[in-house]
């Protein structure tokens, strides 16, 4: 079910009138339509990247959901990705690109050489209703590979995900698992 989030994330919840670190740990690593003023790899503790959120506006449609990476809390992981010090304009453009059920959340950011920075991420979190929750990970795969919406195909989230993580040189073994299991449905 589509749920469009962007009220929800109105007023920031921050200083307005000054640049703001975003964390991407999804398209957002590698669909950068937005422009930045400086870009940095940076993680996030205490969150995992899953694909429990159903996509119904990007990757799917209502009918036939996708699946896209959402963050879900557990204690002592990491979750690495990329940082993007944007004006506050730019949120009003992620509002709307994460609009399905992404809710802004505050943040402490590390970056790689170890400084920290308060930042902005977006999070579907379990109570908004486009959640898909657990699957084995053969049945996401499965089901990433029927979907298409407007945005494309949603095996080419999967894969693009999964190459710009490797250019990070992250391991993430949920999303490389599906990944395995994509490239053997289509083999």
């Amino acid at each position: 079910m589509f749920i469009d989030s962007r009220s929800l994330n109105s007023p920031l919840p921050c200083n307005s009138r000054r640049p703001i670190w975003v964390f991407g740990y999804g398209s957002l690593i590698f669909k950068v339509d937005f422009p930045y003023l400086e870009r940095r790899r940076a993680r996030i503790r205490d969150w995992v990247r899953r694909f429990w959120q159903g996509s119904h506006d990007h990757r799917g449609t209502p009918d036939a959901p996708g699946r896209v990476v959402t963050l879900i809390p557990q204690k002592g992981a990491v979750c690495e990705g990329v940082a993007y010090l944007v004006s506050p304009e730019v949120l009003a453009h992620l509002d709307y690109r994460e609009k399905n059920g992404y809710l802004r959340l505050e943040t402490e950011l590390i970056f790689s050489d170890q400084e920290t920075a308060r930042g902005l991420v977006y999070i579907a979190t379990e109570d908004n209703p486009a959640f898909l929750g657990p699957a084995p990970e053969e049945e996401i795969a499965r089901q990433i590979a029927r979907s298409e919406g407007p945005s494309g195909p949603n095996r080419d989230y999967l894969l693009k995900l999964a190459r710009a993580l490797r250019e990070l040189d992250e391991h993430d073994s949920h999303v490389f698992a599906i990944e395995r299991h994509l490239l053997a449905l289509e083999a």
